[in-house]
């Protein structure tokens, strides 16, 4: 892990990712950690988090931005790109665990890619 301190609200950040395979929404985890950590040091940790390649983020539907565990990830590159689902119904977001392929663009660098695919649950569509 490339952070620089393994500082309490890191681990209690990361605990946080560690409950569930899910992605959490900042706002969600923002909801969740109220009484034990204050807004801006929750969005530092995460930037932090993410610059070290433990974390990603993608932006949901209604611009609320997700985050997610990595794999394989590092401080130099992150190699971890695959699509996310996300449930109109309960808003569950998942990683799915499938690669696609960005085409190359003529005359153009591609940095970054988000794939958001939106439709019903396994819960949600029975």
């Amino acid at each position: 892990m490339g952070i620089i301190r393994k500082t309490q609200s890191v681990e209690r950040l990361l605990n946080e990712f560690e409950k569930s395979s899910e992605a959490i929404s900042a706002k969600e985890l923002i909801e969740r950690l109220n009484s034990k950590m204050n807004k801006t040091t929750i969005y530092r940790v995460l930037d932090r988090l993410e610059d070290d390649g433990i974390l990603h983020s993608f932006l949901g539907i209604n611009g609320i931005k997700w985050y997610a565990k990595c794999n394989n990830c590092t401080k130099v590159a992150h190699t971890d790109k695959h699509p996310h689902f996300q449930c109109i119904n309960c808003g569950k977001v998942d990683c799915l665990p499938f690669h696609v392929n960005i085409p190359k663009i003529p005359n153009r660098e591609i940095l970054f890619s988000q794939i958001l695919i939106q439709g019903k649950c396994e819960v949600c569509s029975n």
